[in-house]
């Protein structure tokens, strides 16, 4: 998808209050709108520009943007792939919305901040009071959180760093940020909410505060990838492992484990570990680990090992590994 620049969209600086975003949006507005300009490409240029200042007059989406922004990559109109978990710790109210149609906005807008999005960051909210002079329940708010594949399988208590951005007194996007202690329940698999009662906006005329919602996801490990509550683990293999079988002792999240590994190696071969995966919780049972069996060479950077290939290759004289492909 293509990155979109949103200040120069609008004309503005990086540094723009809100009232000049406003000022800014609403002179562009009266020049491109489709009722107002003859221009075949009117319709286009008014829904990049209600895109535009749907980010920029949101505190919290403008914080977030303007993350990104900083990526060598973020060139208008340059291909562009947020980087993995790119909105973990930003915190979002359920304030305001967007507005127009999905079909008004681009595939870089619905990706980052599109109904999806937000569909994804308030699964699981909560109710809230109506009628104009009624009592109302505060709003709630959703964030992302990272955590280690192994705070699932241990449960943990963590410090959870999350940010969230207002406007001052002068309409400058002020970054706040705050730290909650935040208890990590053993079972909890990526895509799960945390749901902090209280801990989002304050309630009116003595309704109670709205939630804080946490999305887990599961930080980058080389080691493991979680897939629900199954967990993948790679093994590697040397060749004489491969082919004649071995007992391994392997490293895994839930401790170390013995496995028997038979002779007679394939590509894309696993093991799997039953209910060794994220332990379960409530009714839900726990997933299962899958051993990756993948085949690693030693190097020949000594005289002896490039003797053993060689040896190797005078054992197998009938082997061709091409023939498959008819070389």
């Amino acid at each position: 998808m293509e990155f979109k620049d949103y200040y120069k969209a609008l004309g503005v600086a990086k540094t723009a209050s809100a009232d000049e975003i406003k000022k800014a949006y609403r002179k562009l507005a009266r020049k491109h709108h489709p009722d107002v300009s003859k221009a075949a490409d009117a319709t286009e240029r008014m829904a990049a520009l209600n895109e535009a200042n749907d980010v920029l007059s949101d505190p919290e989406k403008r914080a977030a943007y303007d993350t990104l922004g900083n990526a060598p990559q973020a060139q208008d109109g340059q291909d562009f792939r947020p980087p993995p978990n790119w909105d973990a710790g930003f915190e979002f109210s359920d304030h305001g919305g967007n507005r127009g149609n999905p079909g008004d906005h681009s595939d870089f807008f619905e990706q980052l901040f599109g109904r999806a999005a937000r569909a994804q960051r308030s699964q699981g909210r909560g109710e809230a009071f109506a009628g104009a002079h009624a009592a109302m329940r505060g709003g709630d708010h959703h964030a992302r959180i990272e955590l280690d594949i192994l705070d699932a399988y241990q449960g943990a208590e963590r410090t959870i760093a999350l940010r969230s951005a207002r406007l001052d007194d002068e309409g400058r996007v002020v970054n706040e940020e705050r730290n909650l202690q935040v208890k990590i329940p053993e079972g909890v698999f990526e895509g799960q909410h945390i749901r902090l009662a209280g801990r989002g906006s304050p309630g009116s005329g003595g309704a109670p505060a709205g939630d804080l919602l946490l999305e887990v996801l599961f930080k980058p490990d080389p080691r493991w990838r979680a897939e629900g509550r199954d967990v993948h683990q790679r093994v590697l293999l040397a060749p004489w492992e491969a082919m004649l079988g071995a007992t391994a002792t392997l490293h895994t999240p839930g401790g170390e484990v013995e496995v028997n590994i038979s002779a007679g190696w394939k590509a894309g071969r696993k093991l799997r570990l039953k209910g060794q995966g994220i332990p379960g919780s409530g009714s839900q049972p726990a997933g299962d680990l899958y051993l990756e069996l993948e085949l690693t060479l030693p190097p020949a950077d000594t005289d002896q090992a490039r003797a053993a290939y060689a040896a190797m290759a005078q054992a197998f004289p009938a082997f061709a590994p091409r023939s498959s492909q008819g070389v």
